[in-house]
């Protein structure tokens, strides 16, 4: 009798324990009915920088303003009481990071805000957040630090998309505001430095940067727009990635919202209007495929890939219940020893961060360049390798091999013998010795020829359609465990 007493005060106190220690990380200060979504809203103290509106519904949306201690303090606080009323009626989760600029670097500020971003990802299940769905927010400084995040951090710690409002893009204008005091600007060559190192736009990587909606006043004397906005859209369209731009006649710096007017509501709206118009295709629920590969799989020389390459076909035609992404890196090779390898890429870290349950891996195509093929002896080992590091991941994921497409011209030199030979052999070995699939794009492709581009080695939009419909066909035939 006396130990069962002893068992169940353990219990009490380890209870306790818990409960203290939870209370610690989370303060809940109040519950708060939404009639009209039907949903119940808590408001948390998370630590002392971060608070948040966490809306009670099954794996919602979530965003995390940036809000710092300057002269646009006031002009933040305005811009979030006016958008946290509306987040929230969406069934959106609102969340403050309060921060300090005075004896601050950018690196600093970047790694609490990816700091932040990974804490909602952790804590998805428990705050009802889809880990697919976080978006970051900011205003003039914080805009560069939310784009920075969004171009820069870990797959784990980026965003899935950004709001930025009259931002500060380039090393200049960031310069302006304190935050690069140290940095001297003695010449000409000297401004061109700091651009190319601190200014965001350095740093768009196609495919990689998450899609964003910019929100930018004509008349703002303070953030030139074209040097700062303009030119963080014109780098996401020429990267070819998702991107939206608002630009209003008036409003200033501050886009009209320290004043309740027409301008604040036009803004409200059209930041409402994008937000229902951009839903994610993912959810904790998704069969994610991952598409790895060369400038095939990228969509070189298509406009838009992102919407028209074949990773984006592909989706089309799998339909709701998948999330495909696109992690294609122009000239990259299997062979790691060859001039561009694939395995250093950001989006190599990217698509095993992304933990996928089906992989497309289609490379080979510039393995055959005499300069590469020349390292031959590797490629059954470097394919290996990257299969056996594919399929040790946490979903261990059902990999398919796609030869590549038949090279119709020796452009870039290219060589399809070598491809057909050597390449597609090795890829079958391969496939028989760690039980994957052989998707025969070289064999299913050859008779559309036509779909390709001037330099018969990338297909066009039309062609990567078609790559699309050929690869869909073979992964309907798969059974994903997840």
């Amino acid at each position: 009798m006396g130990d069962i007493l002893i068992a169940i005060k353990m219990k009490s106190i380890i209870k306790y324990l818990f409960v203290l220690a939870l209370s610690q990380f989370v303060i809940p200060l109040y519950a708060q009915h939404n009639k009209a979504e039907k949903q119940v809203v808590h408001h948390n103290i998370i630590n002392k920088n971060l608070e948040g509106d966490i809306v009670n519904l099954s794996f919602g949306r979530a965003i995390v303003a940036l809000c710092y201690d300057n002269q646009e303090q006031t002009c933040q606080s305005s811009l979030l009481n006016a958008l946290k009323k509306s987040f929230i009626e969406q069934g959106i989760s609102f969340f403050v990071l309060k921060d300090k600029l005075s004896g601050r670097n950018t690196f600093q500020l970047t790694t609490k805000a990816e700091e932040t971003i990974k804490l909602l990802r952790d804590s998805a299940s428990c705050w009802h957040l889809n880990p697919y769905d976080i978006g970051i927010m900011g205003f003039g400084v914080g805009g560069y630090v939310a784009a920075m995040v969004s171009c820069k951090a870990s797959f784990a710690e980026r965003p899935n998309f950004s709001l930025l409002f009259n931002p500060v893009i380039s090393g200049i204008d960031l310069k302006r505001n304190g935050l690069l005091a140290d940095v001297a600007l003695p010449s000409k060559d000297a401004v061109q430095s700091v651009n190319e190192t601190w200014s965001v736009t350095s740093f768009v990587r196609r495919h990689l940067a998450p899609e964003a909606v910019l929100f930018l006043t004509n008349d703002d004397v303070v953030v030139n727009p074209v040097q700062n906005g303009v030119a963080y859209y014109a780098a996401m369209r020429g990267n070819g990635n998702n991107c939206a731009l608002f630009i209003y006649p008036k409003g200033g710096h501050n886009l009209g919202l320290l004043a309740d007017g027409v301008c604040r509501k036009q803004l409200i709206d059209d930041v409402n209007s994008w937000l229902k118009n951009h839903q994610p295709i993912a959810t904790p629920q998704s069969i994610r495929v991952a598409c790895i590969g060369n400038s095939i799989t990228d969509g070189a020389g298509i406009d838009l890939a992102s919407e028209k390459g074949y990773p984006a076909m592909l989706q089309k035609r799998l339909g709701n219940g998948f999330a495909v992404r696109n992690f294609g890196v122009s000239a990259r090779t299997l062979l790691r020893r060859g001039d561009l390898p694939y395995v250093n890429e950001l989006a190599w870290r990217d698509a095993l961060a992304f933990n996928p349950n089906i992989v497309v891996l289609k490379l080979g195509t510039n393995d055959s360049k005499p300069e590469n093929w020349r390292f031959n002896d590797g490629f059954e080992r470097d394919l290996l390798a990257m299969v056996d590091t594919l399929q040790a991941l946490p979903a261990h994921p059902k990999v398919y091999l796609a030869t590549p497409i038949p090279a119709f011209k020796s452009t870039w030199n290219i060589n399809d013998s070598v491809i057909v030979n050597a390449i597609m052999p090795i890829m079958r070995k391969v496939a028989r010795k760690r039980h994957c699939k052989i998707i025969d794009l070289h064999t299913k492709y050859a008779p559309y020829g036509e779909l390709m581009q001037a330099d018969g080695i990338h297909p066009t939009a039309e062609g990567a359609a078609k790559m699309a419909e050929i690869i869909a066909e073979d992964l309907s035939k798969c059974e994903v465990k997840k």
